[in-house]
Order: C-alpha cells, then structure tokens, then sequence
C-alpha cells in the first residue's frame, strides 16, 4: 500500500484505502458505468476495526464508502467542510447499511 501512495500520490506512507479514477470515458445514459477501483488495506483494516472496537467488516464497508465517496468527488482534504461533508455522508450509508444487514 505505501507503494501504491507513493507512485500515485506522492505521499511517502502507508494509507487504509485508495481510489483510482477509472480511465474510461463514461456515459450518462448507461446504467453499468465504472466509477474507478478501490484498494483497501486489509491488514490495517484488521487494526483499525480493533483500534476503533468495530467488527472487522464494518470497517471494510466504511473504507470501501469512503473509496466510493471519493470516486464521487468528495474529498476531505481540502478544507474542513469538505471533511465535515464527506464523514457525514459516509456516516449515513453506513447506518442505511448496518439497517439493510438487520433485516436479513
């Protein structure tokens, strides 16, 4: 993973999750489109699921939301509101999927 930040984002560290643009033009009209691939970090999702006390795959759901949240646009680095946007939404999918799990 600190590979992968390196060669993509210059950033010299190893990170939980990274998005990558898909390099295909996409199409309004079309159901299927490609947003991108998301990368997740397993062994640091193992860690932080402890660090946090969440189950291991609520924390694999919460980095692939936020790796879909960035292919989407949001972006929690440039500024506080932006942060403050992109955890409130993440937060709103995650309960919509912790609700959608109970039903089962």
């Amino acid at each position: 993973m600190m590979q992968l930040n390196t060669a993509y984002r210059g950033s010299r560290k190893s990170t939980d999750v990274l998005s990558f643009e898909a390099q295909i033009p996409l199409q309004k009209a079309m159901d299927n489109n490609i947003l991108g691939d998301i990368v997740i970090n397993v062994p640091r999702a193992e860690s932080q699921a402890r660090t946090f006390g969440t189950g291991f795959y609520d924390e694999i759901y919460r980095l692939l939301i936020h790796g879909t949240l960035h292919l989407l646009g949001y972006d929690h680095e440039k500024s506080a509101y932006g942060a403050r946007s992109m955890r409130k939404t993440e937060q709103e999918i995650m309960d919509a999927v912790k609700k959608m799990d109970r039903k089962r």
